[in-house]
Order: C-alpha cells, then structure tokens, then sequence
C-alpha cells in the first residue's frame, strides 16, 4: 500500500466532519477533489474504508484501522518536520500544549509571555479544557504535555508528572451579596445560592458533595473560562470559585468578597489545587516543550509573592 500523507489528512478530516462538503472546506479543496482524494486512498488499500450509504459516513473496519494509523502517521510526521525546526534553529518551530482552566486563567499566560520573549519567532498553539479531554489528546500525540490535575496520573507508569506549587480554592460572592458582610457562613446557608464554576477538579466535587450531602453536585452554572464566570458572579448572587493565581481577579478589582466557610479550615487538603505538567512516560519531548516547561516551572516559583497580592482584591 502506497501512503501518501495527504491523503490520509483528508481521511482524518472527513471523520472529523462526517461530511464531504465540510471536509473539504476545511482543507481547501474542491468537493469533487477531495473525494477523488478519498477514492484514490481506498484503491491504494485495496478497500471501502468509509460507507457512503449511510449519513454520518460511518468509516468500514478497514477504514478504521486506516484511521488509526493515519492519526499517528500524520501525527509523527509532524512532530518529525517541527523537531528538525526546532534543532535547527530554536526560535523557529511550534509547540503545542494543553492546560486546565485553573493554571489558564493566570500561570500559563504569563509563562507563555516570558517564553515567547525568549523565543519570538515560536509558534505557540496551547488548547483550554478538562483534564479528561486534555488526556485524550495527548494519547492521541496531538500535545506534547498538558497542565492540570495530576491525580489520575501520578500513580500511572505511562505518565509523567511534575507538580507545581498547591494552590488554595476560595469561595467568593460579590460585595453586596447577602452573604458578604458575615464573619463565617454555614454550609447550609451557602448552597441557598446559585454556584458558578468549574467542577472539574475532583477535589472541588468532593468538597461541594461533602457540603451539599450530594455525592454528584451540579453547579448551576459551569463553565472553563474564568473571566465568564467572574461576570456571573459580580453579576449576580452567585457564588463563585476561584484560586489566589487567576488574574481575573485583578479585574474585579475588590468587588468581591472571600468567604469562610465553617468547617472548611486552612487544613483541608480538598481545597488545594493539586497541579502539574503531565506528559507520556518513555517519550522524548522536543526542545521547545522542554523548554516551555521550565519557563511553567520557574514562573509558578515566581508566583508566590504575586499569589499574596492577589488575595488583596478579595476583601475578608
């Protein structure tokens, strides 16, 4: 069987889009090309690989095991084309990378700026979502690393993690909340009011299950992006969830206040984040996911003494 990269790109895309038209569109071909593209791999194998009679085009066994190798052929050759880059010269290549909405919303930004200071001509492509998500796309070589959670990972051989420094969760509601002007407030009294945040991180699903006596606590409103969810709460009677690193904190610029909640002490392991860059054991990162990784590291070191400022925008 002949492998043509370019073909197997079309077929990655067409089982990204389930559609013709669409997988086309994304890669700037014709309809009547791309298919010609999608006929002339299938002939190369000998085979049917996607079953046209069908709406969602669903891809034949052979054409999923064509699939899977396509992913890590397309992927590898990638990775091969950008690391020769890299060695070749170190500003000029890409990295990508993946980060939890935690550290995106204050240690990554900042990290990312003082890597591309050092690196101007570098290409930095870094995707925002869950841990789960994020974990899938590293298997699938499209990250080199990812920051977040590290629970499910430390214990994993096919992983390798690297902690940052924990980071405690406040709870938090406007200024002129109901809740504002108490010295503690009660679990009770707490869940009386809409919550908007992120549950992703199992800690924070266990404190809020321990609180609510619900095992699988919904959030009213969920959401990965900090700044989204800082204008519900300044907006509203939310409460909200958020860590002393997040510069979203720097916009709110006092408007909220730091809750304490009873029986949540300072020696609550749950309500510390538990963070780190996690990558794939036995493979070799490229020179700028190493050195990216540093810069992560030496900026979340830097940010002890900024961490203490931040708590100053949430009054007491």
């Amino acid at each position: 069987m002949h492998i043509d990269l370019r073909q197997l790109r079309h077929l990655i895309a067409l089982a990204e889009h389930r559609s013709f038209v669409a997988a086309a569109s994304a890669v700037n071909l014709s309809q009547s090309a791309f298919s010609r593209s999608i006929q002339a791999l299938e002939h190369s194998a000998g085979c049917l690989l996607v079953d046209r009679s069908q709406k969602e085009l669903p891809r034949t066994k052979q054409g999923l095991v064509v699939l899977e190798h396509a992913r890590r052929l397309v992927s590898g050759a990638r990775l091969l084309s950008n690391e020769i880059r890299q060695f070749n010269g170190l500003e000029a290549g890409e990295l990508r990378f993946g980060c939890g909405p935690a550290p995106a919303a204050g240690l990554v930004p900042r990290a990312i700026g003082g890597f591309i200071g050092r690196y101007p001509n570098a290409r930095v492509l870094f995707q925002v979502d869950d841990w789960q998500s994020l974990n899938k796309r590293l298997l699938a070589e499209e990250f080199e690393f990812f920051v977040a959670d590290t629970r499910q990972f430390e214990a994993d051989p096919d992983y390798h993690t690297r902690r940052l420094r924990p980071r405690r969760w406040y709870f938090c509601c406007r200024a002129g909340h109901p809740l504002a002007g108490q010295a503690s407030v009660s679990a009770q009294a707490l869940l009386q009011y809409p919550l908007a945040a992120t549950l992703r991180p199992p800690n924070l699903r266990k404190v809020l299950g321990d609180l609510s006596g619900q095992p699988e606590f919904v959030a009213n409103v969920e959401c990965e992006n900090s700044y989204s969810l800082l204008g519900v709460v300044l907006s509203s009677n939310a409460i909200g969830i958020c860590t002393a690193n997040s510069d979203a904190l720097h916009s709110a610029a006092g408007a909220l206040v730091r809750l304490t909640i009873d029986g949540l002490g300072e020696d609550c392991e749950e309500l510390y984040t538990r963070y780190g860059i996690v990558s794939r054991a036995r493979l070799r990162l490229s020179p700028l996911a190493e050195a990216m990784i540093e810069q992560i590291v030496s900026t979340d070191q830097a940010d002890q003494s900024l961490d203490a400022r931040s708590l100053e925008h949430l009054a007491i």
